[in-house]
């Protein structure tokens, strides 16, 4: 059965937004028709301002009764239902195990999304992670913190984006961090009730982003990131440059992926992971049951062939190819940097003098324009207020390595003409 206007069978996506738009038409051109699932009746206009509706057959709005979300889905007989975004990841799961398609199930869904749950699901699993409490009450916090200065990050139990996320060298500033966390609202509109604080993970910090059929995982790409200390944050996130798929440090970095995924039950769909390479090891950041996000698989297309995006549709549309080609990592043809422009300021943004000199480097391949002149452009902290990230791509690394310090150098003061 399909989509009662078409032959062709049906694709549901929950919460198609950020890089998730890009998979209805990958699911068009294999032969499917698509439908929408909103999981909020209001989504956050951050990922609101990213859909696509002409891209779907209809949309079907889960006010929050489960049973009148799949009698609405029930005419569509979807064939298979992934999630898109970060907030769809626990309505996917309910909604996919209900109607006994591939699923992840809901026995973990929790473990997915609460980031203190991921954790210790994992540590459960014999897996190394980070030492961590969550702490709904200042005592607990500054017991676990202990008498000594160290460096700890303290965090929203449910968020995205980086939203919430603070670095704390002192009790003072794990104090504070606290104060600003518990009471307010988070970026997805959740009320943070609790905070997540755990030990600071000194290494690079790593993508793994991979896709899983039936609990058989493929690494679709592998990304090494840089962070910058700027406008107060000690780790914003300045670039990731993609990796060639093997090697010493990407062996070790997917065995661990690896060893997550399975201990969080991600047996079907796309996951991205974030870890750290520590001296003792890779540690988990977290995890996110769904495409990665900011685009970037938009660029690994361009510098490898395909992305998460085409593996995600190949594995709910083609198991068999997903398997026979399964084993055959990617070819690095072109490398690859996105480099994230950070803000100094916040104000009316008037023009970006010097975007022509980036436009000109050697391995310029697109600009992803946040804001725009005319719009409120804000000082940036995190993974909301970045105002354009810049992809660069040659077949030569050391021209995209050039380009991305040159843009480097060009960014900050100067850049922008604010008022």
């Amino acid at each position: 059965m399909s989509n009662p206007q078409s032959s062709r069978p049906v694709v549901a996506i929950v919460d198609a937004y950020s890089t998730a738009s890009h998979l209805a038409p990958l699911f068009h051109d294999a032969g499917y028709d698509c439908l929408h699932v909103q999981s909020l009746e209001r989504p956050p206009s951050v990922f609101a301002s990213t859909f696509r509706p002409g891209d779907f057959v209809a949309t079907v709005v889960h006010q929050g009764d489960t049973a009148r979300t799949l009698e609405a889905l029930a005419p569509y007989a979807p064939v298979c239902l992934l999630p898109g975004a970060e907030i769809g990841v626990e309505l996917a799961d309910v909604l996919s195990e209900a109607l006994g398609l591939r699923t992840n199930g809901t026995a973990l869904s929790v473990a997915r999304r609460d980031k203190f749950r991921m954790v210790e699901t994992v540590r459960a699993a014999g897996v190394p992670v980070a030492d961590q409490v969550l702490a709904t009450d200042l005592d607990t916090l500054l017991d676990w913190y202990g008498p000594s200065d160290r460096t700890v990050v303290l965090k929203p139990v449910r968020s995205a984006l980086n939203d919430g996320v603070s670095f704390c060298g002192t009790a003072g500033e794990v104090r504070a961090a606290f104060e600003r966390l518990v009471g307010a609202d988070s970026a997805l509109g959740l009320r943070n009730d609790a905070v997540v604080a755990q030990e600071y993970l000194v290494g690079a910090e790593y993508y793994v982003n991979s896709v899983s059929l039936d609990g058989t995982h493929y690494v679709c790409d592998l990304w090494k990131t840089q962070h910058l200390g700027v406008n107060g944050v000690r780790d914003l996130l300045g670039g990731s440059a993609l990796m060639v798929r093997r090697g010493p440090e990407q062996d070790l970095l997917t065995e661990y992926a690896f060893s997550v995924l399975d201990a969080l039950g991600i047996r079907n769909g796309p996951a991205h992971t974030e870890l750290k390479l520590t001296p003792q090891g890779p540690r988990l950041v977290e995890t996110g049951a769904r495409v990665c996000g900011a685009m970037l698989p938009l660029l690994t297309r361009a510098a490898i062939g395909e992305s998460q995006l085409e593996w995600t549709v190949r594995a709910y549309t083609d198991p068999e190819s997903f398997e026979a080609r399964r084993r055959t990592g990617y070819e690095v043809a072109r490398h690859a940097v996105c480099v994230n422009m950070v803000a100094p300021e916040s104000g009316k943004l008037v023009d970006f003098p010097k975007l022509a000199d980036v436009r000109a480097l050697e391995s310029f391949h697109d600009v992803l324009l946040k804001v725009r002149p005319g719009e409120e452009i804000a000082r940036t902290v995190n993974d909301m207020t970045y105002p354009m990230l810049v992809h660069l791509l040659h077949e030569v690394e050391g021209v995209v390595t050039h380009d991305y310090m040159t843009a480097r150098h060009l960014d900050g003061e100067g850049f922008y003409d604010v008022v």
